[in-house]
């Protein structure tokens, strides 16, 4: 796995369905994952493994993790395109 949680340079990757989105304060998963009883069931099993492992790992290492991240969108103003 070559992205870093939580080091968010814009980066996504995809495991079959599900798309993992990197952020800065949250990691989003969405899409859809079946991991079915064959080899490519156990790659996809491996890999959906290893990120959440790395998640895992990110927040344990964190010094001062918060009790509860705020909710919300980060936004900037976006000028008027019309």
């Amino acid at each position: 796995m070559s992205i870093v949680p939580f080091d968010d340079k814009g980066e996504s990757t995809a495991i079959s369905g599900l798309t993992i989105e990197n952020g800065e304060d949250r990691i989003a998963l969405y899409g859809q994952l079946a991991i079915t009883r064959d080899r490519q069931g156990l790659a996809d099993a491996h890999a959906l493994k290893d990120w959440i492992d790395a998640i895992v790992a990110a927040l344990e290492s964190a010094p001062h993790l918060p009790d509860k991240a705020p909710r919300g969108e980060r936004s900037h103003p976006v000028d008027n395109p019309f």
